[in-house]
């Protein structure tokens, strides 16, 4: 199964914004719910944001609401994070996925495609 591509990580400082890209296979994200996961080391995978198959509808975890934001371009074959005002609590592993359509989940269990990631380290 091809895999997503995720791109856009690096080192930022505290109060940066960055924006995250993932290049999904040949419409995949038409035919998906998508969603960014992020990790850090020895904790579980944390749902962030996913955005229905038809983009009518967003979702976004309370931790992050109001900084970050899922968009997609499905002409593109991508989906994105808008990273606002990153906090060096932000620093982790950033993963997108695809998940079957139908009501968009917040368990990462429920996405089938994972990107490797990028990494995102927010210090001063």
């Amino acid at each position: 199964q091809a895999q997503l591509v995720e791109s856009g990580g690096g080192l930022v400082q505290p109060g940066d914004s960055l924006k995250l890209s993932c290049v999904a296979p040949h419409k995949t994200t038409m035919w998906y719910n998508m969603g960014w996961f992020r990790q850090v080391p020895g904790k579980e995978r944390e749902f962030l944001a996913a955005i229905s198959r038809s983009g009518s509808s967003t979702y976004n975890e309370d931790s992050v609401k109001g900084r970050f934001a899922i968009s997609k371009n499905d002409r593109k074959n991508s989906v994105y994070l808008q990273m606002n005002n990153l906090k060096p609590e932000d620093t982790a592993v950033y993963y997108c996925a695809a998940a079957q359509p139908g009501t968009p989940s917040r368990v990462a269990a429920s996405y089938e495609n994972w990107g490797r990631g990028t990494q995102v380290t927010v210090s001063s």
